[in-house]
């Protein structure tokens, strides 16, 4: 049986500034095109197919294109709910949308209960382990002490218990949205960190043949059996080193996996580079990125004036702009407490405009200031004398 794993949609997010409903939609019909072109026999999506529990209408709309189509081409979808999904809204008329063979599962009680899909050989149980909040699970599974290694290893207990109950050679997929250890994150996934521990090993998922997860948004292999596909796009610069990717996966008659990567669209390359400014427009070598989405890190010891609109006249799609001023390392060590010792109101603002700019105020600003100053204290002089 060939899978195609994918997850991490976040349909209605955007990159920064940029709506990425386009590029999703790029990537919607490219899924499409795969799943038709590459023979597909059953496709598994491993939750966060939107980007907050109440998605915006045109995320909605997209996601409706995408089950019909899916449904047109006759080939089985399994999908799970996210950490970010809504699991009670993405799962309303699953049993409707199930007879189209759109099997949504986000209810952790169906845990143990598969998707039974047949080929040449015999059936495959997908088992749809949705994104599982301890603390609000914890009941269901019966578990003492609400952790994520607990709810899961509960829920894959259920799974081994039904997959024992069923025919000698039936192969097993499961879906699960979590952290597991060694994967790899990137600044783009919501914090899912419980008692302090957001990892679970991944031996919580012996026994099964192979598992797709989803959460994390670098396509990632752990073991041969265990694979994150990682998000189609990018939802941050920290992911730019990213080549996003779908698995596509053949499952042999033995539960044996072959698998390979299918690229993904690429709205737009993203370049991190830093630098002074004056360097970062002359440089010919950043040449290459300016067609880029950019996040700009300047090291200039004294803000520059005009930053942004400088570095669009070379890199129009600068959407983050960082300084790091390149300092006297124990310039930046003292103590907030020793830099206010001893020092009036008027003396902490200018530290704080030097501090953030590079530069203390010259005189018209030190006039500004200390003209505020005196008009905070008039007013409170006022309304002390009123009370």
């Amino acid at each position: 049986m060939r899978l195609l794993h994918t997850s991490d949609w976040h349909l209605g997010r955007a990159f920064h500034r940029v709506n990425m409903l386009g590029a999703q939609a790029e990537f919607i019909a490219h899924l499409v095109t795969t799943v038709r072109e590459r023979a597909v026999d059953a496709v598994v999506v491993s939750g966060d197919v939107y980007d907050r529990a109440v998605p915006p209408l045109a995320a909605v709309e997209l996601f409706d294109d995408a089950l019909h189509r899916l449904a047109d081409l006759g080939v089985p979808t399994v999908m799970i709910s996210g950490n970010h999904d809504s699991a009670r809204r993405l799962g309303v008329g699953a049993g409707l949308i199930g007879r189209a063979g759109i099997h949504l599962r986000t209810e952790p009680s169906a845990a143990g209960t598969p998707v039974v899909l047949p080929d040449a050989h015999g059936d495959v149980a997908f088992y749809g382990l949705p994104y599982l909040e301890p603390a609000l699970v914890k009941d269901e599974f019966g578990v003492e002490k609400p952790g994520h290694e607990a709810v899961l290893a509960a829920a894959m207990d259920r799974v081994r218990a039904d997959l024992a109950a069923r025919a000698p050679g039936t192969r097993s997929v499961v879906l699960a949205h979590a952290f597991v250890t060694g994967g790899e994150p990137s600044d783009s996934e919501r914090d899912i960190t419980v008692g302090g521990v957001a990892a679970v090993p991944a031996g919580v998922f012996d026994g099964v043949d192979y598992v797709a997860l989803g959460h994390l948004h670098g396509c990632q292999t752990l073991t041969d059996r265990i694979r994150y596909s990682g998000s189609p796009l990018p939802y941050s610069f920290s992911e730019a080193a990213h080549r996003k990717s779908m698995w596509l996966v053949d499952l042999a008659a033995d539960g044996s996996i072959d698998a390979e990567r299918v690229d993904c669209p690429v709205p737009r390359p993203l370049a991190r580079i830093r630098g002074a400014l004056e360097d970062l427009l002359a440089d010919p070598e950043l040449a290459r990125h300016e067609d880029a989405w950019v996040e700009a890190t300047l090291t200039d010891p004294v803000r520059p004036a005009d930053p942004m609109a400088r570095l669009s006249e070379r890199f129009p799609h600068t959407l983050s702009l960082l300084f790091d001023p390149d300092r006297d390392r124990e310039e930046t060590e003292v103590s907030y407490a020793r830099r206010l010792a001893g020092r009036s109101d008027q003396q902490i603002a200018e530290d704080f405009v030097t501090h953030v700019r590079g530069a203390g105020p010259d005189a018209r600003e030190q006039g500004v200031l200390r003209d505020a100053f005196d008009a905070v204290r008039a007013d409170e002089t006022v309304r002390e004398v009123a009370r």
